[in-house]
């Protein structure tokens, strides 16, 4: 039994007058909180947490379990009767009984038939809080956002990851601005994590043949709301010394390790639930890298109904949905001959097909012996329900792959697209979110992806907007100079450069934030384009303008590296120092933290190789305003008031002139736009317009661009078809 139903059942055993009142039961409580992970979007549980001890919180990576595992239940009741916090508990306690127990009307009545064939959402990362570091970037956020929404909506729906146990690397930046690397092990008994049990109470752990043996995992069951979320661990007595680090980290190692991974995540996932007693009605591949699990699932047809091969594989596909994220080629996996029959050997023989079958399916050429194993050429053609993650994003997708299908034309390439979007609870300041709860109709969280919700928004005071903005951005600040004078007393900087790094940036200045992988592709530095005349913005005397960037580049990317180094190498130059800033180890709570307080968030990516990008969003829903180039999500929002655009929505052959010419145009609409919309002050102090502005962008925004909204449309769209089920009308009342 879970340390959460204990507490829970523990609470039903005792009356209400004495509930909560000792210490052990106290104790039971709090921990019962931290280890459901829907206390991560409920600011009262947070708020409650960080008051047990501000100090240890931050230092700890804002994780409950290892600040609680600091105190005895005794010493916690002291410090709950001193802040007077057990209304406090007890209160949170009892609205996580009842989260967990209610039947969402939403759910309950558009789920249909996935009611008894849930759906399987299978990614290979989750990001859904900093202090459950398995997660790289954008990829893992929305596989965190997806889960957490399909909770609120209540949507049948299990996940299926990897667990790390040092998950992606820390970030440290040497004297000259290069990026260092560094793998910590995590604690498991700091994660609210324990082991996944089958229907008989005992853990589960899944067996893999390969052609050189067999790999073990283990099942971790993690609680994300109402969501259970399932990690396979080879870290297992049984496995080789090598294959007991194969999932220590997230996107490390050669294409041996990556393959080994994705058998795991995928044909070990399948493994996994079967042995959970979980029969999906819907496979949702995140991604190419779990790909295998259709063959896993093609295999278990073969076995349970006596079908051939290719009534297998067709019954399989007809279940199957896949999103791919990325127009750019590097990311895509391909694997050689050797690797796949190495692994994927002993399947083949139960799939009783020959090696050249196999390589066939995933290649785009079947027949094509020198064309390597593509994963997301695997999982187009073992899916029936294949979709982008923006409009744009749609045609790229049906370009890059209408070879697949020459026979059809490439407006018939079956790829279509769900524009991704944010958990809104995760990423809205709780500053914001009680200014909300003044303006907006009561029930408005309840209501999320009605528009007219939103249209509250122009009802706000606008001195009151700015007052909230102004505060966020004042907290940004402070957080940014406690963050680079550690990074300069960690790489021992004289103590007048860590004094100065105590005091750099204006919260009175134009503030651009910039916080993404340093791709290249991203152009991270597209700003940098010409220093001069960034200077004589960052200088200007009477309108000048600072920035803050972050973001890691993958250990092996060094032109990625090189880009790091560039931007934090400013500090160095007196033209910015002080007015330019670098955070190391981007992670959820840093870009919690940029996008709730600056003023403007930059997005320069190489149109048209955006896939979405939901950063943006996140910053939308805090009335910050979106400058970036028209590709991903972005192309299709913008109206012209509801933000910045730079450039007119098109790219040149020759990426250089792209280059060139969205340089030119970013610093136009810097100088004409962004800058004079943002210091035009009336008599009070207020930039009336800008202010508008950001009413318009919440307002037009915040409900489209929303999870609940994505996952919505995911259930239309893809799970109740796949599942064999009907679609119906998606609105949220």
């Amino acid at each position: 039994m879970s340390q959460t139903e204990i507490a829970l059942n523990q609470s039903r055993k005792e009356p209400p007058a004495t509930l909560g009142l000792t210490a052990e039961n106290l104790y039971e409580k709090c921990m019962a909180l931290a280890r459901n992970l829907w206390w991560t979007w409920q600011p009262e549980v947070i708020n409650l947490f960080r008051d047990l001890d501000p100090i240890r919180w931050r230092q700890l990576d804002h994780n409950p379990i290892a600040l609680l595992s600091e105190f005895t239940p005794e010493r916690l009741e002291m410090r709950a009767a001193e802040l007077v916090l057990h209304s406090r508990i007890n209160h949170a306690f009892r609205r996580l009984k009842e989260y967990l127990s209610e039947t969402p009307l939403w759910g309950r009545t558009r789920s249909g038939v996935l009611g008894s064939k849930p759906v399987a959402y299978f990614s290979l990362e989750f990001g859904v809080h900093e202090s459950v570091p398995i997660y790289s970037g954008g990829l893992g956020v929305l596989s965190g956002d997806h889960i957490k929404s399909a909770s609120a909506l209540g949507v049948p729906l299990v996940a299926v990851g990897l667990f790390y146990d040092q998950g992606y690397f820390k970030q440290h930046l040497d004297i000259n601005g290069w990026q260092q690397e560094e793998y910590i092990n995590i604690k498991v008994e700091n994660l609210p994590m324990e082991p996944a049990r089958g229907p008989d109470g005992k853990p589960i752990t899944v067996e893999i043949q390969t052609r050189t043996g067999r790999l073990l995992a283990k099942v971790w069951l993690m609680r994300v709301g109402r969501v259970n979320l399932y990690l396979l661990d080879c870290d297992v007595p049984g496995n080789s010394p090598e294959d007991r680090e194969l999932t220590a980290r997230l996107y490390g190692g050669d294409n041996r390790t990556r393959i080994r991974q994705e058998l795991v995540a995928g044909v070990g996932g399948v493994r996994a639930l079967r042995a959970l007693g979980i029969y999906p009605g819907v496979y949702h591949l995140n991604e190419g890298h779990s790909a295998f699990a259709t063959l896993e699932a093609t295999r278990m047809v073969m076995k349970d109904d006596g079908k051939t091969f290719d009534e297998a594989l067709r019954e399989v596909a007809r279940h199957t949905v896949f999103t791919t994220h990325t127009p750019v080629p590097a990311g895509h996996d391909r694997f050689d001959r050797n690797l796949v029959e190495e692994h994927l050997g002993p399947l083949r023989d139960e799939l009783g097909i020959s090696l050249e079958q196999f390589m066939g399916l995933g290649r785009v050429e079947p027949q094509n012996e020198h064309e390597p194993f593509c994963m997301t050429v695997l999982a187009l053609k073992l899916s029936r329900h294949a979709n982008a993650v923006s409009n744009l994003h749609g045609y790229t997708s049906r370009r890059m792959w209408s070879h697949l299908w020459p026979w059809r034309v490439e407006e018939e390439v079956p790829i279509g697209h769900i524009t991704n979007g944010v958990h809104i609870e995760s990423w809205l300041a709780w500053q914001m979110q009680q200014l909300f709860d003044r303006y907006f109709p009561v029930g408005w969280m309840s209501r999320m992806g009605e528009p007219e919700v939103w249209q509250a928004v122009h009802n706000i005071d606008p001195g009151e907007l700015w007052e909230t903005h102004y505060s966020l951005k004042n907290l940004l600040l402070a957080f940014v100079r406690r963050r680079v004078s550690r990074q300069c007393r960690r790489r021992s900087e004289s103590d007048e450069a860590v004094e100065a790094a105590r005091n750099i940036l204006d919260p009175n200045t134009l503030t651009i934030g910039f916080g993404r992988r340093f791709a290249t592709y991203k152009r991270a530095d597209l700003i940098l384009t010409d220093l001069e005349r960034l200077a004589r913005l960052v200088n200007d005397p009477q309108r000048p303008i600072q920035l803050v960037f972050a973001g890691k580049a993958h250990p092996a990317d060094e032109p990625g590296k090189h880009l790091i180094k560039r931007i934090a190498s400013l500090r160095h130059d007196p033209r910015f120092a002080g007015r330019v800033a670098f955070i190391e180890d981007y992670d959820i709570n840093v870009c919690r933290h940029l996008v709730q307080g600056v003023d403007v968030w930059l997005n320069t990516p190489r149109r048209p190789l955006e896939a979405s990008g939901t950063s943006g969003q996140k910053a939308v829903l805090n009335g910050v305003l979106h400058l970036s180039v028209l590709d991903g999500w972005w192309a299709e929002a913008y109206d012209g008031s509801n933000g910045f655009a730079i450039g007119r929505g098109t790219h040149h052959s020759d990426p250089q002139v792209t280059d060139a010419r969205d340089a030119a145009d970013l610093y136009r609409v810097l100088e004409q736009e962004v800058i004079p919309l943002y210091y035009d002050r009336d008599i009070d102090g207020l930039p009336r317009a800008w202010i508008k502005r950001m009413m318009n962008s919440i307002s037009s925004l915040a409900w489209r661009f929303s999870a609940q909204r994505m996952v919505a449309d995911y259930v239309q769209h893809a799970y109740l078809p796949a599942a064999g089920g009907t679609s119906c009308d998606m609105n949220f009342r």
